[in-house]
């Protein structure tokens, strides 16, 4: 029988805290919240790897050093309202840090639920941001996602100001894009 409670702890201390994530509460989370009952049965071993684990036909959870670097750069308040696509693992965390979660993991991905959000994370990459998804934002809103388009992706923040929207990369990451949000290319003339 597994330790999955040894794996938890040993997940945020040489995955999670090594990756610059300095945020205790995100610590905590993860080592309390047993990512193992977020995959299929038969792959409750592979819950503490630092892989992508598919808990559904072509949906996967972030690495964990991924899914908490993320969450670190969206800078989850208790209280916020967020909105977890595809991010079931991401979505638990958020639970547990005090935020009411609506989560979307059915159906057309790129079209979130009406209301406006403190909050949006997605736990798979896509090629950009969905314009749906940034308009989903509240005043001062975060959105966090991997963008990619390639062999190596880029974990973005989008921010709503008063302005507009705001995009800053901040770290690298390679999870799959989630099919239908691939970039898709074309020739152009000049």
């Amino acid at each position: 029988m597994a330790d999955f409670a040894a794996a938890r702890l040993n997940m945020v201390e040489s995955q999670v805290r090594p990756a610059d994530v300095t945020d205790v509460r995100l610590h905590d989370a993860m080592r309390a919240l047993p990512r193992e009952t977020f995959v299929a049965p038969g792959k409750a071993y592979l819950a503490y790897a630092d892989i992508e684990v598919e808990y559904a036909p072509g949906r996967y959870l972030l690495k964990p050093r991924d899914v908490a670097k993320l969450l670190q750069a969206v800078r989850p308040m208790p209280g916020e309202r967020a909105l977890a696509i595809a991010a079931p693992y991401a979505a638990a965390i958020l639970e547990h840090l005090g935020l009411s979660v609506v989560r979307l993991d059915e159906g057309d991905l790129s079209q979130p639920p009406a209301g406006s959000y403190d909050l949006i994370v997605c736990e798979g990459a896509v090629g950009r941001a969905p314009a749906a998804w940034t308009a989903a934002l509240a005043l001062r809103g975060r959105l966090g996602v991997v963008e990619r388009d390639g062999p190596v992706g880029k974990a973005c923040v989008y921010v709503r100001a008063e302005d507009g929207i705001g995009r800053r990369e901040v770290f690298d990451a390679t999870p799959s894009v989630m099919a239908g949000f691939a970039l898709e290319h074309g020739f152009a003339f000049e």
